[in-house]
């Protein structure tokens, strides 16, 4: 019997890795093993992973010595970082260039990173339509990604660029749901006029980077991006109103309202919203629903995400 090439996984206890771990996990044919990296073995995540039948490893992304040892082996490597533990776009960028030293000292043969745009390419420092963040940023937790993307190239590693789109599963976690107004109707807030946004379930994110490596070395240093549907925020409204059987009203806000909310990060994400409004045909044209689809058969869409989803929205 041919032994299964190993894939390591970062973020294995995340939404995006554990999706990663549960898809391998679960297709019986599959060439691939898993080993899952998490920085707690004895995590009720972790404990859950091990108990599917995945290889569970100890590792800290800020200590390359652990890094090496857990891609030390693997065919291929999931890598993933964590924006939203520091909210720091340089700490990001430090985490990737661990990544990279120890990668280039493996037997890697494909590595899928978990990327976003710079945005600074279409929106510059010096453009005030929004405003800079963290002295040398517009969205930190999309341009930390994206500047690191070049680091991979520039150290000519076996790579595919995975660019990822709003989580569905912010309604649930993010605070994003549907907030009760004084009129007694319901609302959501984006700063997105009537442009669509593209989002997917976050459970999808992993089973589509299965797909990328079942693919293999024609996605090799291409970036690839995946979408579940592409919903204004009153197409959003309208299937939350039917899911959820309340009375919930699309609410566009400015940006400058957005980034006033107030709660950690509402800057950057005001920011976020802003540019994909006000570039939404180049950041949905690379995100493309078929291919999606192509990698994940079981790619869900909206509605599907709420029929499955809906009871653990919050509302008032």
């Amino acid at each position: 019997m041919e032994k299964k090439k190993i894939i390591t996984v970062f973020g294995a206890t995340g939404a995006q890795g554990g999706g990663l771990v549960k898809a391998i996990l679960a297709d019986s044919n599959s060439e691939f093993s898993v080993r899952t990296v998490t920085r707690n073995v004895n995590s009720e995540k972790a404990k859950a992973l091990e108990a599917l039948g995945a290889e569970i490893i100890e590792a800290d992304i800020d200590d390359i010595k652990s890094i090496e040892k857990s891609i030390e082996g693997a065919y291929g490597a999931y890598f993933v970082t964590f924006f939203w533990e520091h909210f720091s776009a340089e700490k990001e960028i430090e985490e990737v260039e661990n990544f990279i030293k120890a990668a280039k000292d493996s037997s890697l043969q494909h590595i899928v990173w978990s990327t976003l745009e710079d945005t600074r390419n279409w929106v510059p420092l010096n453009d005030d339509r929004m405003p800079t963040l963290q002295g040398k940023y517009k969205v930190p937790h999309f341009d930390g990604k994206g500047e690191a993307d070049k680091l991979f190239s520039e150290a000519g590693l076996p790579v595919t660029f995975l660019r990822t789109s709003f989580y569905w599963d912010n309604f649930i976690y993010f605070g994003m749901g549907p907030q009760k107004g004084e009129d007694g109707n319901y609302y959501i807030a984006f700063p997105m006029n009537d442009k669509t946004l593209a989002g997917i379930a976050a459970q999808d994110i992993g089973k589509c980077a299965y797909g990328i490596f079942k693919k293999g070395k024609e996605l090799l240093h291409k970036t690839v991006g995946i979408v579940g549907e592409k919903l204004s925020g009153t197409d959003m409204a309208e299937k939350l109103s039917k899911a959820l059987n309340i009375n919930v009203i699309y609410n566009n806000v400015s940006p400058e309202t957005y980034r006033s909310f107030g709660f950690p990060g509402a800057d950057d994400l005001g920011n976020m919203f802003q540019f994909k409004r006000d570039f939404n045909d180049d950041f949905n044209k690379v995100r493309d629903e078929a291919f999606s689809l192509e990698l994940n058969p079981e790619l869900q869409n909206f509605d599907k995400w709420l029929s499955l989803n809906s009871s653990r929205i919050p509302i008032d």
